[in-house]
């Protein structure tokens, strides 16, 4: 019966609070060193950078002040589920990891340089 008790409690130990949510704190802490702090500042203040970029270069400043994914999520207008994906890949690539990977499946049909229209009214 004590046995089953300390069980009961154990697993009562994990449930979330009774009034909401479980808190979610990264296991990835990011630690910049000089290098990398300058370029992901200089990528995420770059104009002509694309979006994505600048996005992932904040996600990882933000997550070396100390932000959990939620509050980094909220300041970005972004899921916090990419938030938490840019961390770990940060985490254990470092600035390589923030790099586009290439993508499976079948390849693009129109290709980027004619465009769709021109597709199109070939018919």
């Amino acid at each position: 019966m004590a046995q089953a008790a300390g069980l009961l409690h154990a697993l009562s130990a994990s449930l979330p609070p009774k009034g909401g949510k479980m808190p979610r704190t990264s296991p990835y802490q990011i630690r910049l060193s000089k290098t990398e702090r300058a370029t992901l500042e200089a990528l995420a203040r770059k104009y002509t950078s694309p979006y994505r970029e600048v996005i992932r270069a904040r996600i990882v400043l933000y997550a070396a002040v100390g932000l959990s994914n939620d509050q980094i999520a909220a300041r970005l207008d972004t899921p916090r589920q990419i938030v938490s994906k840019w961390r770990k890949r940060f985490f254990e690539q470092r600035l390589d990891g923030l790099e586009e990977r290439e993508r499976r499946g079948r390849p693009a049909r129109f290709s980027p340089r004619r465009g769709r229209r021109d597709q199109i009214t070939r018919v």
